[in-house]
């Protein structure tokens, strides 16, 4: 059972890289952060429609030594900035700074919360109010909708294009299935 307080509200669990963001590989900076088509509006549109928003993200280059949890913290508030501009928001940003296999002791770890495991989304349901039933994922890989799989919610798999476009159709499904 979550530990928040509150009328649950349904989530939007949206991955960062190759979703709200074009992958490039390893982003840590505000300067290599290209925004994919929509983005910002569907981010807006998930917020206008009640949903809680969330940024769930794998950040194997902490582990691999590219950058630091700072530097994803920097991105993030900058991210969070850029939707605040645009009328939007994200609700919290999760990210999993582990590799299984690479880095020091500290980040080399199999844990529960690295897609496609579902820490990230389980946390964020122990965090807020969240209503499960009526939330989903939108990634761009498999392990992404495992994870959405495994903590219980719908995944929905992105192949780029123009996200606001494919979240007007998830809620519009959505609506027409009657959740």
């Amino acid at each position: 059972m979550s530990g928040a307080t509150g009328d649950p509200r349904p989530a939007a669990f949206l991955d960062r890289d190759g979703v709200l963001n074009h992958d490039r590989g390893y982003i840590h900076r505000p300067a290599d952060f290209v925004w994919i088509e929509g983005a910002q509006t569907a981010v807006r549109r998930l917020n206008d429609a009640g949903y809680r928003v969330f940024v769930v993200t794998n950040q194997a280059g902490v582990a691999r030594g590219l950058y630091s949890e700072a530097e994803i913290g920097v991105l993030h508030d900058w991210v969070g900035a850029e939707l605040e501009r645009a009328g939007a928001r994200i609700d919290a940003f999760y990210h999993c700074p582990h590799h299984p296999d690479i880095g020091p002791p500290e980040y080399r770890r199999d844990c529960d919360c690295r897609k496609p495991a579902p820490g990230m989304l389980l946390r964020a349901m122990a965090d807020f109010p969240i209503d499960a039933a009526r939330s989903f994922l939108i990634g761009d890989r498999e392990t992404d909708i495992e994870a959405a799989r495994a903590a219980g919610v719908a995944g929905h798999l992105f192949a780029g294009g123009n996200l606001d476009c494919f979240v007007d159709c998830v809620l519009g499904g959505e609506r027409r299935e009657g959740s």
